[in-house]
């Protein structure tokens, strides 16, 4: 059975959601960031990495400056009234290279090292991107899932909801690395919080029927949300929930 998750769940929260890039939190998880904000809970954001990019076989931002997606990121966050956010690395040194960093840096970034480290803000719950053929999106993955690994607590902050979080680009990946959602957030009351928040990332959504469009994140929502008999939802791989 696919749960709804039940409002009361919200409270209480110290959410932080791990992003490889600027734009990927909005895509993934912005409606369920500003259900926890209207419920009272803190929302921390890290978005591992901005730079310069040449997008391939894009007319309109074909190149985008890394000072551009942080202003895009600033904009974003302030819309969702979230706590606290942080970009990592904003170098094109880092930038799209994510896995060539040892995996072991990744993870001290996200236990200690960043402003907002697991172990400075001590997150009740973490958001972290979904596995797919994006090279940074399955890094970030790993060395945020191995940071959130248990342990007792008084060695190290014990988060007790680990979730994953989809991207529209996801339907194009091997059958062994599918999205198979588990866990489901009513975002119905939020759902023009989400837009309005990938609406500030100007170089980085779509027009027409690219699946990154406004249009298309907007039916993605409202599919999610008809799996489970509501009008618009946000769908997580669940990798641990303690009551």
């Amino acid at each position: 059975m696919n749960p709804v998750l039940n409002s009361d769940i919200f409270k209480n929260q110290r959410c932080l959601v791990i992003a490889p890039h600027p734009d990927d939190e909005a895509f993934g998880c912005s409606g369920t960031m500003a259900k926890l904000k209207a419920h009272g809970s803190e929302v921390f954001v890290i978005a591992v990495s901005a730079g310069d990019v040449h997008h391939y076989n894009v007319k309109k931002y074909a190149y985008v400056t890394g000072e551009t997606r942080h202003e895009e990121f600033e904009a974003a966050m302030k819309t969702l009234n979230v706590d606290d956010y942080e970009l990592v690395f904003n170098d094109s040194e880092v930038h799209l290279k994510l896995d060539a960093m040892p995996l072991k840096e990744l993870i001290n970034v996200f236990e200690k090292d960043c402003r907002l480290a697991m172990d400075k803000i001590k997150p009740t719950m973490v958001i972290l991107p979904a596995i797919s053929y994006n090279q940074d999106h399955e890094a970030v993955f790993r060395a945020g899932f191995t940071a959130c690994r248990p342990s007792s607590p008084e060695v190290k902050p014990f988060q007790k909801i680990v979730l994953s979080c989809e991207y529209p680009a996801l339907a194009w990946s091997l059958e062994r690395e599918k999205f198979h959602p588990n866990f489901y957030v009513d975002i119905t009351d939020y759902l023009d919080f989400k837009l309005k928040a990938l609406s500030c990332y100007k170089s980085q959504v779509r027009t027409g029927i690219h699946h990154c469009s406004i249009e298309n994140v907007e039916w993605i929502s409202r599919v999610r949300g008809r799996e489970v008999s509501v009008e618009a939802a946000e769908a997580f791989m669940c990798h641990r929930f303690l009551a």
